[in-house]
């Protein structure tokens, strides 16, 4: 049988978009509606040029981290379509309590010579230090950070980055309260916020609660995997954890008068590797998927339906140096060479895609037409073959 030189271009061509449809199954579509923690701690971390490189690739345009890396900031400049959030390193939470000066002092080495040219849109004040023995310091520094950028017009919005161990229940979701402490160093700055409408920020890990009693909560339900209702609270019904947490912590701070305080999710994830058979690179593809999902639906929770929620994956890389077990095994990426551990953003498929079957089919495809009419397919301005 003999055939046209279209069909077989339409042949080849079905080939391609073949082996691209397989390596780009399992990917969400996007990534423009989600944030990426850009942590530090490892010494086998690709340069900040690269890592930005990445995010355009994937579509990230909001990244956290965690102190004013200079190296990072500097890697940023001219890159304003780059929302970051930036934050206070813990240790350096007593020295600017100590007065106004140092606050301005802190601003002006960390956060002045970059104003210009990257898009810092907050600032947070310590990483979970709420509840805990330096907590009461978030409070001082938040206020002065917020009056020096209000009396400059600056958009940049101040707040602190709290954690689920505020709560002393969250379970069911309105029953929901805060722990003594937390009422004591985390009200205060509930209020603050509200008095601005600024978002508190909040680390949301159904993981670690999964791990503790795998037999009795479904790994469907802490992985955003069923849509059947697994938690009637009332009448609001959950088919996910990260949902009945996260209106565990509203009822919480309704309950101390705050409300309709917005929440950014600072931190979710999942762990590929560190906790056996718990931890694997389907169940946590499977998580961080979904919560994509979540995200990009535009949907709220069950107390909050028509708030969409905001929020950031944790984190970019795996990080050697911190803590052995789940802690180094967060990243969506191997450090190396930015391979994904798991199929997640569908750009991706610019970073792991067989170049060489591609090249492959175009250069049959090429071979075909030199014979045929001596045409030549041109492959990013060279010749193939």
């Amino acid at each position: 049988m003999v055939y046209s030189s279209k069909k077989l271009f339409l042949f080849f061509l079905s080939c391609i978009m073949l082996i691209f449809n397989y390596n780009t199954s399992g990917y969400v579509a996007t990534a423009n509606s989600i944030g990426l923690n850009y942590g530090l701690l490892g010494d086998n971390l690709q340069a900040p040029s690269n890592v930005l490189n990445l995010y355009k690739s994937i579509g990230i345009t909001k990244i956290r981290i965690f102190d004013p890396n200079t190296e990072v900031l500097t890697a940023l400049r001219g890159h304003r379509n780059f929302e970051v959030t930036v934050g206070v390193r813990d240790q350096d939470l007593a020295a600017l309590t100590a007065s106004e000066e140092a606050i301005k002092g802190w601003f002006a080495t960390n956060i002045e010579p970059y104003l210009a040219d990257v898009n810092i849109s907050f600032i947070t004040i310590g990483n979970e230090v709420i509840p805990g023995p330096i907590g009461p310091q978030v409070l001082p520094v938040m206020q002065s950070l917020t009056n020096l950028v209000k009396s400059r017009n600056l958009p940049i919005s101040i707040s602190t980055v709290v954690a689920m161990s505020n709560l002393e229940k969250s379970y069911p979701p309105s029953a929901g309260k805060f722990t003594s402490q937390a009422r004591e160093q985390l009200v205060p700055v509930l209020k603050l916020l509200s008095q601005t409408n600024t978002p508190i920020l909040v680390n949301i890990y159904p993981c670690f609660p999964y791990a503790s009693d795998p037999t009795n909560i479904p790994l469907d339900y802490a992985t955003f995997n069923t849509e059947a209702v697994m938690v009637q609270d009332g009448p609001l019904g959950y088919s996910n954890m990260f949902d009945a947490i996260f209106d565990a912590f509203v009822w919480a701070m309704e309950k101390e008068g705050v409300k309709d305080l917005p929440l950014v999710v600072s931190e979710t994830g999942w762990p590929s590797a560190g906790n056996g058979n718990l931890t694997t690179p389907d169940i946590a593809g499977t998580y961080n998927r979904n919560f994509v999902k979540h995200i990009a639906s535009g949907k709220g929770t069950p107390k909050r339906p028509s708030n969409g929620l905001d929020g950031f994956l944790f984190a970019t890389f795996n990080e050697n140096q911190k803590p052995a077990g789940t802690e180094q095994n967060f990243g969506l990426y191997n450090p190396s060479d930015m391979k994904p551990i798991y199929k997640l953003f569908k750009c991706e498929s610019c970073l792991d895609f067989p170049n060489s079957l591609v090249v492959s089919e175009l250069s049959k495809i090429n071979t075909y037409y030199k014979l045929l009419a001596s045409v030549k397919v041109m492959k990013s301005g060279r010749e193939l073959g």
